[in-house]
């Protein structure tokens, strides 16, 4: 007997906390009325719309809510639910318009969208292989097994163009073909789901909505190489998707698809977890081996390469969890169909995590040749609060920032590198007038300095040199000298790092250098940060269009802003100890940081 109707709850990350609660308020008022058998309730994956979650889609129809509480459950239960008649004033509203929307088919936010690594994220039920295989899961697998030659499986992969999604956009059929190729009985697939960028959640999403569609990628890939062993190397900080990954596993072994002569092909292969500790560095592919193996997670000189001798000196395939989503679309819609999406030289499409200073953050997934001023603007909805755009840095750690002048450049692997920056694994943050770009490469060489494994002096020893200066630059203690030494230091260890890691930590500070110097000489010549924010360099002050209403006043926790009711206050800078509860209480906007040359007009 088919549901009479189907509810999903969003259990990304930003909903999880509230997602389990929210189900059991739903099972509840489902037990109490006794209709258990017409109605289920399934916490799914990500849907994608973080900033206004927790969400849930209802089905016939779509329905989707937004923003809701436990205390809005009974009302849609009652409502929706039991009389069929949803709830309008809770359905999904626009971030800016405010418009009320029936369905998520009317969403603007998908409208520039095609989901191929994300089809099944926010529709299935991740803890059901049924649903995985009734959304025609599995079915390349048994495609690849019957019908093809693990040549014809490379083939076909390189013809498709996919290109690997972790960073580097190396060729995927190429890496496949390169550990084929390779001499040895005993070779290994890896899966790297060891997602450290700030702000990235692209890996954990898949993992946590679709296990299944990486167990099925992997195996195809150990057919193709001549595997018979995979393993999945995760960060320990993903209990979700670690669990998941663990009854995914399960279930594919009960039915025969993963283990001993899987479908009856003949073919083994089965699937491990390797947890990790949470080490930067060991999202590099030698890295993460060694960490495999048991050792401390450093990177090893290549050549050789792991295709040659990886995993415990074997051929071995790396590929991250993005890619291996890739595949079995791939291989159920043909390597023309994937061709066609995206540009020439980068096929298919890309996941994305927008955040920072952006109206839509979340996780979007659009064709490679979209462009960045469309997922900015028209996906992710522009700059709250009419502030205007600055930069966004793709990459995470790894990348540049690239200004507004470039926001119409399509996206794609070697666009982006053109710009001095990087696809990375996927992490977009948008920034606006209110960052300071000193800081942007300060907080992102901090952390780099935090995971550098330190196994080479360039890294070690150079990314801490400069991020003295920095410190000093945004302490008012730099002078011009210091900015030639950023860039000596930066090239250097770019270009004699012995890891990605390192080779690419400068990048953040190149690119900021480049398109934002003036900030730089600001800190350094005028001791001055223009957009308020080193704390060395700034002074809290109260503007004109103060309306006297005294929260400012009150909500200091040293006593230094005076004021009558109505009348415009005053900041005892000699008390003051700027810590920001005033401008954060502050209802018109009223208090700033900014030197006045930089202010902008405050209404």
């Amino acid at each position: 007997m088919l549901d009479r109707m189907h509810v999903l709850i969003c259990g990304g990350p930003d909903c999880s906390n509230i997602s389990g609660a929210i189900r059991d308020a739903f099972r509840a008022n489902i037990s109490k009325n006794h209709i258990e058998k017409e109605v289920s309730i399934v916490i799914t994956g990500c849907f994608g719309l973080c900033a206004l979650g927790p969400h849930i889609l209802i089905y016939p129809g779509e329905y989707l809510y937004s923003g809701i509480s436990l205390d809005d459950v009974d009302e849609i239960f009652n409502e929706h639910i039991m009389k069929n008649k949803p709830v309008e004033r809770m359905l999904y509203r626009g971030s800016f318009d405010r418009m009320k929307l029936k369905n998520r088919a009317e969403l603007t936010y998908f409208a520039q969208q095609e989901r191929i690594a994300l089809r099944n994220c926010g529709t299935i039920n991740p803890l059901d292989i049924e649903e995985y295989i009734a959304r025609d899961g599995y079915i390349a697998l048994g495609k690849v097994l019957f019908k093809y030659t693990p040549t014809q499986v490379i083939e076909e992969l390189k013809k498709s163009g996919l290109r690997g999604r972790g960073g580097g956009g190396f060729p995927t059929g190429l890496k496949w073909e390169f550990a084929a190729k390779s001499e040895g009985e005993e070779k290994y697939v890896i899966c790297n789901a060891d997602e450290g960028d700030p702000g990235a959640f692209m890996d954990r999403a898949v993992l946590e909505g679709d296990p299944h569609s990486v167990l099925e990628a992997m195996t195809i890939c150990g057919y193709a190489i001549g595997a018979k062993t995979g393993y999945i190397y995760i960060r320990a900080e993903y209990p979700v998707a670690v669990e998941r990954l663990e009854i995914a596993i399960s279930q594919a072994k009960k039915i025969g698809l993963l283990g001993k002569n899987i479908l009856e092909s003949g073919f083994d292969f089965d699937i491990e977890i390797r947890l990790g500790a949470g080490a930067f560095v060991c999202g590099e592919e030698t890295a993460l081996m060694a960490s495999i193996e048991g050792e401390r997670g450093m990177p090893r000189k290549k050549p050789p390469f792991p295709a040659v001798k990886g995993l415990f000196g074997k051929p071995t395939n790396v590929n991250n969890v993005e890619t291996f989503a890739n595949i079995p679309p791939i291989f159920l819609k043909g390597s023309d169909w994937f061709k066609s999406i995206g540009t020439e030289k980068s096929s298919g499409t890309k996941v994305f995590a927008l955040g920072g200073k952006i109206a839509n953050t979340g996780l979007l997934e659009v064709p490679m040749g979209t462009t960045l001023r469309e997922v900015i603007y028209d996906i992710g909805g522009g700059i709250p609060n009419n502030k205007k755009f600055k930069a966004v840095q793709t990459g995470g750690p790894s990348g540049g920032c690239i200004t507004e002048e470039s926001l119409d450049t399509p996206i794609d692997f070697d666009n982006l590198i053109a710009l001095g920056s990087m696809m990375g694994s996927g992490g977009m943050i948008v920034m606006d007038e209110d960052n300071c770009m000193v800081d942007v490469a300060r907080f992102y060489l901090e952390f780099t300095v935090d995971e550098s494994c330190g196994k080479c002096t360039p890294c070690r020893e150079g990314t801490r040199r400069m991020l003295e200066i920095l410190n000093r630059i945004c302490e008012g203690r730099g002078n011009m000298d210091d900015l030639n030494v950023l860039e000596r230091l930066a090239r250097i260890i770019k270009n004699s790092s012995l890891c990605g890691l390192g080779q690419t930590a400068s990048n953040p500070v190149l690119s900021t250098l480049k398109h934002f110097r003036h900030e730089y000489e600001a800190h350094i010549k005028e001791k001055a940060c223009p957009a308020g924010v080193c704390s060395a360099l700034t002074k809290y002050v109260i503007l004109d269009n103060c309306i006297g209403c005294t929260k400012c006043a009150k909500n200091c926790p040293v006593g230094a802003i005076t004021g009558n009711v109505k009348e415009k206050h005053k900041i005892n800078h000699k008390l003051c100890t700027k810590c920001g509860a005033c401008k954060s209480v502050c209802p018109v906007d009223a208090i700033s940081t900014k030197p006045e040359k930089w202010r902008t007009a405050h209404v």
